[in-house]
Formats: structure tokens, sequence, C-alpha cells
């Protein structure tokens, strides 16, 4: 029988498949992101720049309210009622012939009250109040994508103002009373209408909506964050926006790059009351939450994409019955092998020639595998003898270095405590210096004693009942007291005076004495170690925290491995053999409990649980 290939038959029924759903996910998609969710999101910018419209108007009105309110006509406390209208500034004024304000003017002319938005100069500024200067007059930052422009300052201010006329008898103006707020730096006002228009929602810590009231293309107020997080006053806008709205006098709604992140925006021209177009209204919405929803559909359509290829498995499968019975042999194969029957082969003379090749590299890798295992056995054999070895001889010398450090231990000590005689000073320092080494080193060996029990199997565990405060940790921290002392150290010892614990007490003491001679060696001079405990469904958990250089997270893993230590600038200058958090962690854990160690703060804390009983 004439052998096919089995490739050619399973790329022409993945090729359908997928082809199929990859035209309707690209519909879908395209139906879904810019029918949907860009045609959500135009609509809500078109809705969100009417209601600052409405609000920005309805901010003028009260100005006028406040003027009905107080009976503006007939009050001459000027100061008083500025104040109490919260505006920047209030005029009343009989020289009608001098007014500058061309709100008031109309007033006048049309002999009603009337408000709207105007430029101030800087002369008039002086004029009204001088105060009312000082910052407002806004430099002008460079900006990227702005029209070029020599200007460095604004030379006016922009105000919503009211204007009231006072007529005589007759019902001619005969006085005109006019105030105020100034819009640039006046944070509150924009805020206030985000707030409305959109809420104080973040996204990823970017504010949702923004609005921004320009002065011509100048950023007077605004809610918009600059890169320093700074509101972006001084900053100008777009040399496109620039001629749709200022030029043309059209509304502008598009995508566009306000500062820092691109939005989805509408400006529209502010004009004074004889229709001048002197400033910008804004408002945006942060384009990025819309992309990922859009990435969110596009995870979706790729789950899809997954239960097509699933589909396609399922032919592939289905294709692969009408050739199961080799399978079925590679099935086999695969089982006898499992076993270590290394010796199976495949017959390489089926109708599939992918199958026939497929045999054939089989039958390649049983040859090999069973080559590689007989190599492996014996290797095997020879980690066995060495680790033999490896542990009868940390057995051997620590055995024999035990003995004869013993022996120097006891001499040095005599010498220095003046058995034999006595010592001068730089003897004194010296001997001492020798029996600081000594301690290290018979600490050494005594950890080599105990790797050598726990590498043997050799770690039993003689339980019984003792006092964790008064038997284990009391020794240890008076053991280190004076090392504590010299580096003027603090040690709390907070756990409770009748916790009794069914431990084996010699095991449990080089548990204590690791922990505590680390949190001596590794605290700065003048650090706190503490000592505590507390109850736990398991039994106790017992915490050891001293004041240190908090541990990096991705180094936590090497603290409990055997000859393993950190690097760093602290622990370089301690000595240490990396066994005892190792050793410690084994005789934790042969008491059926468990030890971690978590960074704080301003420190490291070492905590270990042990059953009670």
């Amino acid at each position: 029988m004439r052998a096919f290939s089995l490739k050619s038959r399973l790329i022409l029924y993945f090729l359908a498949v997928i082809s199929v759903v990859a035209c309707l996910v690209a519909l879908l998609g395209y139906h879904v992101i810019n029918g949907q969710i860009m045609g959500r999101v135009d609509a809500e910018v078109y809705r969100a720049l009417g209601a600052a419209r409405f609000f920005y108007n309805q901010q003028i009105d009260r100005i006028g309210d406040g003027f009905r309110l107080v009976g503006i006509e007939n009050r001459k406390d000027i100061g008083h009622l500025k104040a109490l209208l919260d505006l920047h500034y209030l005029v009343r004024t009989e020289d009608l012939a001098k007014v500058q304000s061309q709100i008031a003017k109309a007033a006048i002319e049309q002999r009603k009250a009337i408000g709207g938005t105007r430029l101030i100069s800087r002369d008039e500024l002086v004029q009204i109040d001088p105060n009312l200067i000082e910052g407002r007059l806004l430099e002008i930052r460079p900006t990227p994508r702005a029209r070029p422009s020599d200007k460095a300052r604004l030379e006016a201010v922009m105000a919503k103002e009211y204007a009231v006329p006072i007529p005589d008898s007759s019902g001619r103006p005969t006085a005109v009373v006019y105030g105020g707020r100034i819009i640039n730096l006046d944070y509150e006002f924009v805020d206030r209408i985000r707030t409305l228009v959109f809420g104080d929602e973040d996204y990823k810590g970017v504010p949702v909506g923004t609005v921004t009231v320009f002065q011509e293309d100048v950023r007077i107020a605004t809610n918009v964050r600059d890169g320093s997080g700074n509101r972006a006053v001084g900053t100008r806008v777009s040399a496109e926006v620039y001629k749709a709205v200022l030029e043309q006098g059209r509304t502008w709604l598009d995508r566009a790059f306000v500062v820092t992140d691109w939005y989805k925006t509408a400006y529209e021209p502010i004009r004074s009351i004889d229709g001048k177009i002197i400033g910008i209204l804004y408002v945006g919405i942060l384009e990025q939450p819309f992309k990922d929803v859009a990435t969110r559909i596009a995870a979706l359509f790729l789950l899809i994409v997954a239960g097509a290829t699933v589909l396609a498995v399922v032919l592939a499968l289905v294709l692969a019955v009408s050739i199961s019975k080799p399978l079925t042999d590679v099935v086999r194969a695969s089982e006898s092998l499992a076993t270590g029957d290394w010796d199976y082969r495949l017959d390489t003379q089926t109708p599939v020639k992918e199958l026939n090749t497929l045999a054939e590299a089989f039958n390649a890798m049983a040859a090999g595998l069973k080559e590689r295992d007989e190599d492996l056995r014996q290797t095997n054999q020879k980690l066995i003898v060495a680790n033999k070895n490896y542990v009868e001889l940390i057995g051997f010398v620590a055995h024999e270095l035990k003995g004869l450090l013993a022996s120097a231990v006891m001499n040095v000590y005599s010498i220095r405590d003046g058995y034999l005689g006595m010592i001068n000073f730089k003897q004194q320092k010296a001997i001492e210096s020798v029996a600081r080494s000594l301690d290290y080193l018979a600490g050494v060996v005594q950890k080599f004693l105990n790797l050598g029990r726990i590498e043997r199997g050799d770690l039993a565990v003689n339980r019984q009942s003792v006092l964790l405060r008064q038997d284990i940790f009391e020794p240890a921290i008076d053991s280190m007291a004076s090392m504590a002392a010299r580096k003027s150290l603090k040690i709390e010892n907070n756990l409770a005076q009748e916790i009794a614990v069914n431990v084996d007490p010699d095991l449990m003491r080089v548990v204590a004495n690791n922990l505590i001679n680390n949190a001596v060696k590794y605290s700065p001079d003048g650090g706190k170690i503490i000592v505590s405990s507390r109850p736990s469904q398991q039994g106790i958990q017992v915490e050891v925290y001293n004041d240190s250089t908090p541990i990096a997270p991705d180094q936590l893993d090497k603290l409990f491995k055997r000859f393993s230590r950190l690097d760093n600038e602290q622990t370089r200058k301690v000595k240490g053999t990396g066994l005892g958090l190792y050793i410690t962690k084994q005789i934790v854990e042969a008491h059926g409990g468990w030890i971690k160690a978590e960074p704080r703060q301003t420190g490291n804390s070492f905590i270990f649980e042990i059953p009670r009983g």
C-alpha cells in the first residue's frame, strides 16, 4: 500500500477551520470595537461638553442671582458685598463714560442686567485691585504640537462677570455695578465642573475626565497634569485645535494627546459678549479605559480562536482513528519503556510514512535510553559511595577537632582568666581575640557534627517537656549577652513564662542559639532584638526579630540551603559557614514544624512553629 502524508491532510483541516474563524473574528471585532466602544466614547464626550457648558454658564448666572439676592442696586458697602458673594472684584461707578468692561457697557446700553466672559487687561486689573495681578498673568510654557509663538506671558486675565445698571426714576442708567471671578488659576472652578460631569473617578492614577479653560490658546485653569504631576497651566493647545476652534470657531471633537495621555476630547469656543472668540472650553475622557475594554474583547476573540483550535484538534483525531492501529503500537511501546523494557521495538514498515519515521526515531530513542540508563545506574552507584565517604569524613574531622578544640579552649580561658599567672593588657587583648576565634571554630565544628547527623539520618528527637523561655531561649540570650553589650544592642525577651513544649531540649537549644546568634551578629550597633511568641492552631509560633537591612525577596530562598549565604555588604563583614539556618530548618521540621523568614520595614523576622505536644 502506498504511504501518504499525514502532515498534508492535517494542515488542510487546520487551515479550513482557522480561516473561517479568523474571518468571523475580524468582522465581529471591527463591528464591536468601532460600532460600540468608540461610538460610545464619542457620545460620552459630546454629552460631557454640553454639561460643562451648562455649568460654566450657570456659574455666571449665579453671580447675577447673588446680586439680586442682596439687592445690589441699593447697596454701597462694596467691600462687604464682595466677600459675601465670594467675588474677586466688585465695582460700583457713576462715571459711566470711563467704564472699561464690555459687559458693563452692554448692561448700560441695553438697560438690563447682563453676564458673560471677558478679558481684563493688566492696566484695568491694576485699577480694580493690584493684588489680583499676583500669579495670574501666567508665563507661557513651551508645549509640543502647539502653534509657534513668540509670546512669553499673558498680558490679561479672563473673568466671569455680571453687570447690573442702576437707573434713575426715568429709567436712565446713572450708575453701574459689575463684579466677577477671575478664571486664571481658579482650580476650584474646573474641579467642580469635573466632579459634576465625570465624578472623581481615576483610572490607574490618571483622572478619567478632565476639564480646562483656555485664555486664547493658553491653559489658565485645568485639572490636566503635566509629567511632574503639577497642573499644566501655561501650556498651550495643539495647532490643529487652535485652527479649528480659535480661527474657524468650530467645535472640535477628536482624539488628542493632552500633555501626557491620549484623550477623546471636545473643544468649543468661549466668546465675549460681542461675539469675539477669547478662549476655549475643553473636556476630555481618558482613552485608556476604553482601549483596555477593547483589549479584553480581543482576549475573548482569542478564546474563540482557541476553541476553533480545539475543534481542529478534534478533526485531526477523527483522521487519526483511521490509523489507530500503528498509534496503538506506539502507546504499547511507550508503556513497555515506562516499565523498563528497553528492548521493545516498533515495526517500521507501516502504510503511513510519518509513522514509519516515528517508529525509527522511537527505536533509536529506546536504544539511547537503554545506554543512558546503564550509565545512570553506574553514576548513581558512584554518587552513593561518594556521599557515604563525604558523610564519614565530616563526622571524623568534626569529632577529632572537637576534642582538640576543647583542650585548646580550656587552656586559653585559663590564661585569659589569670589561672596560669597575671598577663598584661596587650596579652589580655590578644588572648581574648584567640578565645573568640576558638569559640567561633567550636561553633563551626558543632555545626558540622549536626550536619553529619542530618546527612546520616541520625537526627533522633528525644522529646521531653521543657519551658520554652527558661530552658531554651534564656540560655541562648545569656550566651550572647557580652557580644550584644559590645554592640549596645537591646534584647527584649517577650516569651511568656509558662509556655511548655514537648521537644528535644538539646536540639531546640541549637535552634535558639542559631537564631539569637544571627540576630546579634547582623544587627547594627544600637539596634533592637525582640523574641516573642503567639499560639497557633498547630502549636506555638516563635518570632525572633532584629533590626537590619531587609532581605531582598529574591534572596529568601537561599537562606535555608546548605552552605548558602546571602551576598551583600552586611553579610560580607560577618564570618559564617552557611550551615546554621540549614541545621535549624532540619531540626524544626524533625519536630513536625516549619520555619520561614519575613523582611520587615526596618529589619527581618525569623518565625518558626512547633507542635506543643
